[in-house]
């Protein structure tokens, strides 16, 4: 019998430590182990392979970034977000800076930058942005940066965008194509063109092969700015010789 259960465990060592622990229960009782010592041996041998296998198929699961994952508030995250409207620019607001949001769980920390940003609450959005930059689990990635951007996008402010551009520039992080064409249109929905071609140049000397879908989302925002459109197109033909490019009326924007 207890041949058949350790195999029995060993088929099932995937399953993890506690189906293991509940098959050792059911199928060996205690006077077999005191009868059988190696037996006892063989199952506890499977049970530590059951764990094994468990620990080393969570460990190598992949995770999604903490920056894409559904951030929910807590408790304490909307004490903090209430507090950091409520006391404004100050000592008080550097003082509650220290004392609370400081000690805020990672979890709670993104949650309150998050409802910053989509409160487009540029001044807090970017305390809390130094916050994290600080706090010891950082490390540098490009989603992170790219809701800090496009918030700055939304409301237009340029001198910030560039303090965030530095930063994400020092620490080396790059863009995927579709994540720079989101970014160019954003700055171009918002008025800042020139903005948005620095990041469009930025954008040409990715190491990475351009893709055709950015190009035309950025193609249709351009459409108001003739200019930097021709700039954008003619690259996209020359890199897509067999694609096409819509153009719209001359009079699409004239005023009535």
């Amino acid at each position: 019998m207890l041949r058949h259960a350790s195999g029995f465990l060993r088929c099932r060592a995937t399953k993890g430590l506690a189906f293991a622990v509940a098959l050792v229960d059911d199928l060996v009782y205690p006077s077999v182990f005191q009868r059988h010592a190696s037996g006892k041996r063989l199952v506890e041998a499977s049970v530590f392979l059951c764990w094994d296998s468990f620990h080393s198929a969570s460990s190598s699961s992949p995770s999604l970034s903490i920056w894409r994952r559904k951030k929910e508030m807590g408790k304490e995250g909307l004490f903090v977000v209430h507090q950091l409207k409520r006391l404004g620019p100050g000592p008080r607001l550097d003082n509650f800076m220290r004392t609370h949001v400081s000690r805020l769980l990672r979890t709670d920390l993104l949650a309150v930058l998050a409802e910053l940003q989509r409160q487009d609450n540029i001044f807090l959005s970017m305390k809390i942005y130094g916050v994290v930059r600080k706090e010891i689990w950082y490390r540098p990635d490009m989603f992170f940066y790219r809701d800090m951007l496009m918030m700055l996008a939304r409301n237009k402010r340029i001198e910030e965008t560039r303090l965030v551009w530095a930063d994400l520039r020092s620490e080396d992080v790059r863009f995927d194509q579709h994540t720079y064409g989101d970014i160019v249109r954003a700055f171009t929905d918002g008025g800042l063109t020139a903005l948005a071609m620095e990041f469009y140049e930025e954008m040409r000397s990715s190491p990475d092969p351009p893709l055709s879908l950015p190009f035309r989302v950025m193609l249709k925002g351009l459409i108001p700015y003739p200019e930097a459109r021709e700039k954008v197109k003619a690259d996209f033909l020359e890199l897509f010789p067999n694609m096409m490019v819509y153009d719209p009326p001359d009079d699409s924007f004239d005023e009535d």
